[in-house]
């Protein structure tokens, strides 16, 4: 099993970003702008790539197709009107979907994991990456279970290059039944443009919502 790769890279380079499961309904306004306020109490310790944290504390990882994991169940719905897309630059285990050519779009990516880890304190600097983006504004974050499974969630917007783009993200650390089960590392980045939110908005909900993560 090698080194994790770094996810929130590999969503950047593909002009992806961040999902979520049921925040509240986000300040369209507020997104478009770059004032570093939020609807959330500031992270206290400064964050660093995911990546970083996971091999800095010998957690490796092996990417896997979601619908290729034995002992899980991981759902992802397609609005009306979007598609699955298939790109070259794209592994074939990553799950991407869309509605046009760019945005939106949302992306879903699974590894089976490797090493000794506390699955809740992994799941603490999920959001990392996210907070790291450029001129990153934050309007919502949890770390509550999802579906029973150790989570991080985080909204918000960013700027690429010279696009504001509106991005949840989500990150879940699950298993199946059994004794000493496999675990894995899901991750679902939904990303719009900023200004395109309130119309996109619908879909995206669909997709948010209709993610789900069950053990066999």
């Amino acid at each position: 099993m090698r080194p994790l790769v770094r996810v929130a890279a590999t969503l950047a380079a593909l002009t992806v970003s961040a999902v979520g499961c049921g925040p509240k309904s986000p300040d369209y306004q507020s997104i478009w702008s770059t004032t570093p306020t939020t609807t959330s109490a500031a992270p206290t310790e400064k964050p660093v790539p995911f990546s970083q944290y996971l091999e800095s504390n010998g957690v490796s990882g092996s990417p896997v197709a979601p619908d290729q994991v034995a002992e899980l169940t991981i759902s992802l719905p397609i609005p009306a009107g979007w598609q699955k897309v298939n790109r070259v630059n794209i592994p074939q285990t990553t799950e991407l979907i869309a509605k046009a050519d760019s945005f939106p779009n949302a992306m879903l990516i699974v590894f089976k994991l490797g090493g000794e880890f506390d699955a809740k304190e992994l799941v603490k600097h999920g959001n990392d990456d996210a907070r790291l983006a450029q001129n990153f504004k934050q309007l919502e974050s949890s770390n509550a279970d999802f579906h029973g499974f150790p989570s991080s969630m985080i909204e918000g917007s960013y700027n690429l290059g010279d696009q504001r783009l509106h991005t949840i993200n989500r990150i879940v650390i699950a298993h199946g039944r059994g004794e000493d089960p496999d675990k894995y590392l899901i991750q679902l980045a939904v990303t719009s443009l900023a200004d395109k939110a309130v119309e996109d908005a619908a879909d995206i909900e669909t997709i948010i919502r209709g993610f789900t993560v069950t053990a066999k």
